[in-house]
């Protein structure tokens, strides 16, 4: 049981980010590319459900979301999501380009 808690508390922390970061961020906002900030939301959710039962645990919290693994792990995901997000625009706009010229005859 401790390590399956112990397991869902890293992958949320590997998809995690400070606090104060998480709060900065829409999740509604229309030209978002980062795939992560609704992770992010609900990893701040639990740290702030966590913190309000154990300051202790919560805290543990902070500090393994700021270990060297979970960071690099994460920006190398936004890394990536964000090249995948502006790949799929330029595909949606050429596909907008092609059925104005080539179907509706613009």
């Amino acid at each position: 049981m401790v390590q399956y808690r112990a397991l869902v508390i890293a992958l949320i922390l590997l998809l995690s980010t400070t606090v104060p970061e998480v709060h900065s961020k829409s999740i509604f906002e229309r030209d978002r590319r980062d795939w992560l900030v609704i992770p992010d939301a609900i990893a701040a959710y639990i740290y702030e459900t966590v913190n309000k039962m154990s300051p202790r645990v919560g805290q543990f919290l902070v500090d393994a979301a700021q270990t060297p693994a979970v960071v690099v792990t994460r920006n190398f995901l936004i890394r990536e999501t964000t090249k995948l997000s502006i790949l799929a625009e330029q595909l949606m706009e050429k596909i907008k380009n092609l059925w104005y010229t080539r179907i509706l005859g613009y």
